[in-house]
């Protein structure tokens, strides 16, 4: 599909720099196919689902992954340079997006404070392989001694990361150090709001994906079929799996806090819908056409023109279903990306495509 139909004017000033206080005191746009958009809050999620579904949630836990240095060579003056780690392949291995990365090549040695890289490889748009003078627990330790919060570039490139940021850039359910993003659906729920889903008889699901640096990256080609999404690791256990699979069995529904949540549950899915543990890298590309197998309801922010995540809401609720709902959106001032607001998104029919 081309790229363009994916694309919409979002002034500045929908875009959040804050999230709202208290978590779930923001705003909830409510999507049905079919129907108008509906305007409530975060705080109506437990009476706008029904007792029996069950929400899942991304426990991913965001590392200070962004690292700032030198590139040393003997003889020769230091350069400066930054590190964004978005995947780890082992445990002294990263994956990272550089810069200059057209400055660094393979062998060159990088030192972050009392943390020391190797380039190992280089591969497109900036990507560089590092090999750490450490590994394990002790390289973790050494990235959280020298390593800043990866806030997005959208917030990041307005004002400067400070201390609120830290709380405020983590669910309150985050558990499993690894993301370099967070999964930022996440960040609406409070420990109230927890509370009052399960009085509400909904049940509460864990999954893990480590949310990467990729999903910061703009789409540059012009056609959905020519870009690459950058893997990330997930994990579901058998028990979870089981347990949403009785849900589904029992007429509930899953509802995917995130994005992020949704790609691994699609990714662990059968063509049935039936779930089973999964373990590893998942690079799925969902956009308008792909059926949907594991997921019936979303919870999600509001995302960038033409970015992937834009594609993937518009495949489950409809192109043209999304385009009405994000106008609506801006009209009436919601305030967009990561510390933005949120929206309640159902599947409808896919007749809209272009």
């Amino acid at each position: 599909m081309r790229v363009d139909l994916f694309d919409f004017d979002l002034p500045e000033t929908s875009i959040a720099l804050r999230p709202a206080e208290p978590r779930d005191a923001g705003r909830l746009l409510v999507v049905r196919p079919g129907a108008p958009p509906d305007d409530r809050t975060v705080r109506d999620l437990p009476g706008t689902l029904r007792a029996g579904d069950a929400l899942v949630f991304n426990d991913t836990r965001v590392i200070p992954a962004r690292l700032h240095g030198l590139r040393t060579r003997p003889g020769a003056p230091g350069q400066r340079t930054e590190a964004m780690l978005h995947l780890r392949e082992g445990p002294a291995r990263w994956r990272a997006f550089a810069r200059p990365a057209n400055r660094l090549a393979a062998g060159d040695t990088l030192r972050f404070g009392d943390l020391t890289a190797t380039v190992a490889g280089k591969g497109e748009a900036g990507e560089v392989v590092l090999d750490f003078d450490r590994a394990g627990a002790a390289l973790d330790a050494a990235i959280a001694a020298e390593g800043a919060l990866p806030l997005p570039p959208y917030i990041a490139g307005k004002r400067a990361t400070d201390a609120r940021d830290v709380t405020d850039y983590q669910t309150v359910y985050a558990r499993s150090p690894g993301a370099v993003a967070a999964p930022t659906a996440g960040l609406h729920f409070s420990e109230a709001l927890l509370a009052d889903l399960d009085a509400a008889g909904l049940q509460r699901n864990h999954v893990t994906l480590h949310v990467g640096a990729g999903t910061f990256l703009p789409v540059k080609a012009e056609d959905t079929a020519d870009h690459r999404m950058h893997a990330e690791v997930g994990y579901l256990d058998a028990a979870t799996a089981e347990a949403l699979n009785a849900v589904r069995a029992a007429g509930g529904r899953i509802v995917a806090v995130g994005t992020t949540a949704l790609r691994l549950l699609e990714s662990a899915a059968a063509p049935d819908g039936r779930l089973s543990a999964y373990s590893g890298a998942t690079d799925i590309f969902i956009t308008p056409g792909y059926r949907f197998r594991a997921v019936d309801a979303l919870v999600t922010n509001f995302h960038l023109p033409r970015s992937t995540l834009f594609m993937l809401v518009s495949a489950f609720s409809g192109l043209e279903t999304m385009r009405a709902a994000y106008a609506h959106a801006i009209r009436s001032g919601y305030r967009f990306y990561s510390y933005g607001d949120a929206s309640l998104l159902f599947t409808g029919p896919r007749a809209d495509l272009p």
